[in-house]
């Protein structure tokens, strides 16, 4: 797997985020998710809280403000479910521009799009300061799972080229009268879709093979000089350390 696969959301900026190793940054995320979702929706100044943290982060990591922006409409759905809330909840009610709106469902839609925000931009944060080779890595030196690893490694080496193979197999379709317009024309891409599950698992079979052969061994290779110093670990724990304590401070 070649240091040059890198997904779409990764940002090449020099910054001290982008130096930790990734098993650090991993875990910060992870813990500060958890703090961010243990702490009851009521707190709203925590939350307030939060954002300044990620926001310092996205200073540090120079991560443009309207970059992590645009990335997190992938909530919209959750927020258009939040706004339904109020409208749906039952209990006690309040008016509101005369609208009724449910207490509980102003909580609740609270509750949703503040945590939800947070754990996107904490999220987006992570793959802008870490490519998805590094990611993979720091998974396997926290011990994740190797059948987890491996498929994500398969993924990340072989997704282009199987995007390559459907988009040749998409010209040959066409170029022989293909039209998805047609109902009863479907037949031909359910083929393809199959010819191409075929194809991708029987290189699969080969490529494993032959990693087998050279010693593979489940894991991916670990290089000891870049692997998490203390300092590292400190540094990192500094957003979930500051999290639980506006946690601890809001109840």
């Amino acid at each position: 797997m070649g240091a040059g696969h890198a997904h779409p959301l990764h940002l090449d900026r020099p910054s001290p985020v982008h130096r930790l190793a990734p098993e650090v940054k991993i875990a910060a995320t992870l813990l500060f998710t958890i703090v961010v979702v243990a702490t009851p929706r009521e707190e709203f100044w925590a939350f307030g809280g939060y954002a300044v943290l990620l926001a310092v982060v996205a200073a540090v990591a120079r991560v443009p403000g309207n970059w992590l922006l645009k990335r997190a409409s992938i909530e919209l759905p959750l927020v258009l479910l939040a706004i339904a809330l109020p409208f749906a909840g039952h209990g006690e009610r309040v008016t509101w521009l005369g609208m009724s709106l449910s207490v509980d469902g102003l909580y609740g839609a609270w509750n949703i799009f503040a945590k939800g925000t947070l754990g996107v931009v904490a999220s987006l944060l992570l793959a802008a300061s870490t490519t998805m080779r590094d990611l993979i890595l720091g998974l396997d030196r926290l011990r994740c799972p190797a059948v987890f690893t491996q498929i994500a490694t398969f993924m990340l080496r072989y997704l282009d080229i199987l995007a390559d193979d459907a988009r040749r197999m998409r010209v040959a379709r066409l170029s022989r009268g293909y039209d998805p317009r047609f109902l009863w024309q479907v037949k031909a891409f359910a083929v393809s879709v199959g010819s191409l599950f075929l194809r991708a698992y029987e290189r699969g079979e080969r490529v494993y093979l032959a990693m087998v052969s050279r010693g593979y061994d489940g894991r991916l290779p670990r290089a000891g000089r870049d692997k998490a110093t203390p300092r590292q670990w400190v540094q990192s724990a500094a957003l979930p350390v500051a999290a639980a304590a506006i946690a601890v401070m809001a109840s």
